[in-house]
């Protein structure tokens, strides 16, 4: 799925609709999230093969451009832009210009070159992030040795973004009900797939072929090399732990200090990788229902009321709202629907500290009739501003999800026919996360990708870091990573929300802290809480 809402984090999971495009998308066997690791699928059995470790001659000029940075607009921060080649098998069909940004070091000690951060998504900037958050919210031992650096992945943002929809037509598509009860409600879900498709393809049918996983990650070795560092040192959460992987498998000589927080597992296909994030966000609301039920303002429930019971009362209460949307007093009239209001109970399970505002959210929807909380939610969640404008957040995603892997579903009758398995994987959120893995079904490019182990023999010491309750990017998936990479130190965080780094740990944090600053991994294995 995908991104983060707040300048402290990142989220993974994509917006309903483009869940199945969002992440990379997932899927799973039934078991414990908190306690299996992932085993590659069929299909997956091949590793990623790494790059030749000389440049060829035809990226040579793009090696070797020196950026003229200039002002950001924001204090402290610089900006360039940096080109690389459109399509790597062929430099000479035009380039792309990734726009980064950066800050520098501000000592005191000795300079490690420069720390690339990438947020997740795919479809998150990495600008905005280093912007808000990692360039003046790093710990500040790790900003005064590191320049601070960000890319906008090819299609993202500042850097060629790919857009689908316009404000009013996305208004409309988020809308769409994700739970249809019929035909007529199936093929209004299918129509609003292939629009939503068709817009990609009309606005951007080159670049659309060209915004993989691995595309980006070539990207970022010239953006390293241009920067003047020998190897990459990099941070990523969430999405951006395929990118850092992908990078690791391909340049293994060139990897530095990677840190990889809420780890994607590559070797699973769209439909597992689904399920198994369908599972993990099951196991997120588990705990918030645990906690919702011991406090005075829970709308689901009193003390003692069992999670399952939780859940069938929020369930019920979206039943209502695909009969009858809220009132939101938005000033474009928009009403919360099941779908708007399923995405932003989804939005507040990324981080615990938004249970309390989901509370009062529904709440306020249960007992007021006011859809407002709900809609703010769901709004942080794709994006949108109160202009009515989105980010090309969800559009970036479709296409690097889309590219990266063949669909989970080809059509309608396979997603019915796996909804028994979403329902007993999440029985709120099973049967729309089901439906929203149709959509790559539509995209108007063929994948180019597929799953595969990513082993990086050679990579220096890779950081893993896992979250045993982190609905986005189950800790079975850090599992599976971790026991793929020749080099991995798997690094787990027993706790709620997406992602560890930067949450609240000092256990995380100071593992992560000393090994970008002095080199020395945390000891494989290594528990947190």
């Amino acid at each position: 799925m995908h991104t983060r809402r707040t300048p402290r984090r990142t989220r993974t999971a994509a917006a309903l609709l483009t869940a199945a495009a969002l992440l990379s998308t997932g899927c799973s066997s039934g078991t414990s999230a908190n306690t299996t690791a992932s085993s590659p699928v069929a299909g997956a059995a091949a590793a990623l093969a790494p790059l030749p470790g000389s440049t060829p001659a035809a990226l040579a000029e793009y090696y070797a451009q020196e950026p003229a940075w200039r002002d950001c607009g924001v204090p402290g921060f610089q900006c360039a832009t940096v080109k690389a080649p459109l399509d790597y098998a062929e430099p000479s069909a035009g380039d792309v210009r990734l726009a980064v940004a950066r800050k520098k070091a501000t000592g005191p000690g000795k300079r490690l070159g420069s720390l690339l951060v990438n947020p997740g998504g795919p479809g998150g900037s990495a600008v905005d992030y280093l912007q808000m958050y990692a360039g003046i919210g790093y710990p500040e031992e790790v900003r005064a040795r590191y320049d601070m650096v960000a890319v906008d992945p090819r299609g993202v943002a500042r850097s060629e973004p790919v857009e689908c929809l316009n404000g009013r037509a996305m208004d409309a598509y988020t809308r769409t009900d994700t739970t249809p009860d019929d035909e007529k409600e199936t093929e209004a879900l299918v129509s609003a797939y292939r629009t939503f498709a068709e817009g990609c393809g009309a606005k951007a049918p080159k670049l659309l072929r060209h915004v993989s996983t691995v595309e980006a990650a070539r990207d970022m070795d010239i953006v390293r090399a241009v920067l003047g560092d020998e190897k990459l040192n990099y941070v990523g959460a969430s999405y951006g732990t395929l990118l850092g992987a992908t990078y690791a498998g391909l340049f293994p000589e060139r990897t530095g200090r990677l840190v990889l927080d809420g780890a994607m597992d590559p070797s699973l296909d769209a439909r597992r990788l689904n399920l198994e994030q369908t599972e993990g966000f099951a196991t997120a609301f588990t705990a918030f229902a645990k906690d919702c039920v011991r406090r005075s303002d829970c709308p689901l429930g009193g003390k003692g009321t069992s999670p399952e019971k939780v859940g069938e009362n929020l369930k019920t209460f979206f039943e209502k709202l695909d009969a009858r949307p809220l009132p939101a007093g938005d000033t474009d009239g928009r009403e919360v629907t099941e779908s708007l209001a399923t995405m932003g109970v989804i939005a507040a399970m990324y981080d615990e500290a938004a249970w309390q505002r989901l509370r009062e959210a529904l709440t306020s929807a249960m007992k007021e009739n006011d859809g407002a909380g709900l809609l703010v939610l769901s709004d942080s969640y794709y994006e949108r501003d109160a202009g009515g404008a989105y980010s090309n957040l969800m559009s970036a995603n479709a296409a690097v999800n889309c590219l990266d892997l063949p669909p989970a579903f080809e059509t309608p009758e396979q997603v019915r026919e796996a909804l028994p398995d979403f329902e007993k994987a999440s029985p709120v959120f099973g049967e729309g996360l089901a439906w929203a893995a149709l959509n790559c079904a539509y995209w108007p490019v063929r994948a180019t990708g597929e799953a595969q182990r990513i082993e990086a023999k050679g990579a220096a010491p890779i950081v893993v870091v896992g979250t045993t309750r982190d609905p986005a990017t189950p800790y079975r998936w850090a599992k599976g990573l971790a026991g793929q990479l020749s080099s991995a130190r798997l690094l787990t965080y027993d706790g709620d929300g997406h992602t560890a780094y930067g949450r609240g740990s000092s256990c995380v944090d100071s593992a992560i802290n000393t090994y970008l600053i002095d080199g020395t991994p945390p000891a494989d294995g290594k528990r947190c809480s």
